[in-house]
């Protein structure tokens, strides 16, 4: 089974710092990975958030880079139409898409969102 992983993932397999770093960096191994521009984005924007992380856009991109060639992550690229999402209110939107777009791969989407409903989310 192929695992997308959601911002929530990356962020918290990445950054040592993360409350959950360990549970998603346990979790993550030897399962086969990807990751899609929504997800990869999102990580750069949290990572260089001057509320959050406060990374350098550099040092985010370069862990992100390293995070994606250690775990061998596949890059799918975004050919599901936004309009085929189930998202019933905006909060939802990102995530209802990013399960559908999983879905449509054949891939469950990992997260640590419990609250995502839908047959393609495992929640970590």
């Amino acid at each position: 089974m192929k695992y997308l992983l959601d911002v929530n993932m990356l962020l918290s397999a990445i950054w040592i710092t993360h409350e959950s770093h360990k549970k998603a960096t346990n979790w993550i191994e030897g399962k086969r990975l990807a990751s899609c521009a929504i997800t990869e984005l999102g990580f750069l924007r949290i990572s260089t958030h001057p509320k959050v992380f406060k990374s350098e856009m550099a040092g985010a991109r370069k862990l992100l880079d390293h995070f994606l060639s250690r775990h061998a992550v596949e890059f799918l690229a975004l050919d599901l139409r936004p309009l085929k999402s189930s998202a019933a209110t905006s909060d939802a939107l990102t995530d209802a898409y990013l399960a559908e777009f999983a879905f449509s791969k054949g891939c469950r989407l990992a997260t640590l969102d419990k609250r995502i409903r839908h047959p393609a989310v495992e929640a970590i």
